[in-house]
């Protein structure tokens, strides 16, 4: 659904003040992924804060009890990305309030990435037009985005960028590449028998896995031949269980492997390792479940982009604007990924995602909306 283009006649120029009170706004209003009527009362709110800015309401998407809000204003061309939930469990905001303090603002999902949507909103406030802007705000990137996956490729693949509103990387970097993610599970079928009678009569499990775990030691390592050593794919297990009594062999056992990678290629080559591995145990079988499921944003998809973030800041007296590759996904992967040019990173600047001191240095919102409010200007014109 595309929105009439509303009248803006009197541009309203960027308010600290204002976008602090809208910032509160968002933080107070928790919304962990996994509380499904949390997100929802955190997606009337935004709408509500949208709807003031942008002047019409959002389309309100709904897949499997999810929450999701679209504007969009004539043809798409350009889309801004974020979303709404945070890992933070609810309550959090009685041990990590909404505060200010000496131009550090805290509150749990601040810099991921509530201010980023406040950012957002003021500075497509600020333009003259929003024609060819389509703006989608998600409530399960925190959760691997599984219901919102779909929606993001399709409105991505109408357009010629998308800017992700997720918080920078250290320093105020823009993120121009993101590792891409990959899920596996390792079960082992083994035989139980008893481990004191007769351990001979079971095939072990444990064992099996043993040597699974260290075979992906081997596996990584292969791929990462002539990869530059600060950029290069990982085969890391996480979760590793086996058995069920102290005095059985065990019968199953299932190892958890986070892989990271930083090429679509590096992606398909530890897909197809993945599945070729080989049990060692005699009688052992082993079945290989997951896959990729993000894949990389790569500094190709990201170059033209952060050169143009770069003219601009230069002409708004920002200075130079740095840039990172982080090993950790966005939903700016999807778009990357279906060939849409994407810069990542554009929303607040401060540290501490997911974790106890996490915060958001006041003084950079409003260089950081005038940054996105051009480069959305220039790219949707």
């Amino acid at each position: 659904m595309s929105h009439a283009i509303p009248e803006q006649p009197e541009q309203p120029d960027l308010s600290l003040p204002a976008m602090l009170a809208d910032l509160e706004e968002l933080v107070v209003c928790e919304s962990f992924s996994s509380d499904l009527d949390a997100v929802a009362h955190s997606a009337d709110v935004v709408a509500a804060q949208g709807t003031r800015h942008l002047g019409v309401p959002p389309e309100r998407i709904v897949v499997d009890g999810i929450t999701h809000l679209r504007w969009s204003f004539g043809t798409p061309r350009v889309l801004l990305l974020g979303h709404h939930d945070t890992v933070w469990p609810m309550g959090s905001l009685a041990t990590h309030p909404w505060s200010v303090t000496d131009g550090i603002a805290r509150g749990p999902g601040i810099f991921d990435m509530k201010a980023g949507l406040v950012q957002m909103f003021h500075a497509l406030a600020t333009l003259p037009s929003l024609e060819g802007v389509c703006v989608l705000v998600t409530g399960d990137e925190e959760v691997g985005s599984d219901a919102s996956r779909a929606l993001i490729e399709e409105v991505a693949g109408q357009c010629a960028a998308t800017f992700v509103l997720e918080a920078s990387a250290d320093g105020g970097a823009l993120k121009t590449a993101r590792k891409g993610t990959s899920a596996y599970e390792l079960v082992v079928h083994g035989k139980a028998a008893h481990s004191g009678l007769e351990p001979e009569k079971g095939i072990n499990a444990a064992v099996e896995a043993a040597h699974l775990t260290l075979a992906l030691d081997t596996l990584a390592e292969e791929i990462n031949i002539g990869a530059p050593h600060d950029w290069r794919t990982t085969v890391v297990p996480t979760v590793v269980g086996a058995g069920t009594t102290t005095n059985t062999v065990p019968a199953e056992a299932r190892v958890s492997v986070d892989v990271r990678v930083p090429t679509l290629s590096a992606q398909e080559r530890v897909d197809v390792a993945m599945r070729a591995l080989k049990t060692t145990v005699p009688g052992a079988r082993l079945d290989v479940r997951g896959g990729p499921n993000r894949p990389p944003l790569e500094a190709t998809s990201s170059a033209g982009l952060f050169e143009r973030a770069q003219r601009i800041a230069e002409r708004q007296g920002l200075g130079h604007l740095s840039s990172a590759a982080v090993g950790g996904a966005s939903d700016g992967n999807f778009t990357a990924g279906i060939g849409c040019p994407t810069l990542d990173g554009l929303g607040a600047v401060g540290g501490g995602a997911h974790a106890d001191n996490e915060h958001l240095v006041v003084a950079e919102m409003v260089p950081r909306a005038r940054l996105l409010a051009a480069l959305v200007e220039e790219v949707a014109r």
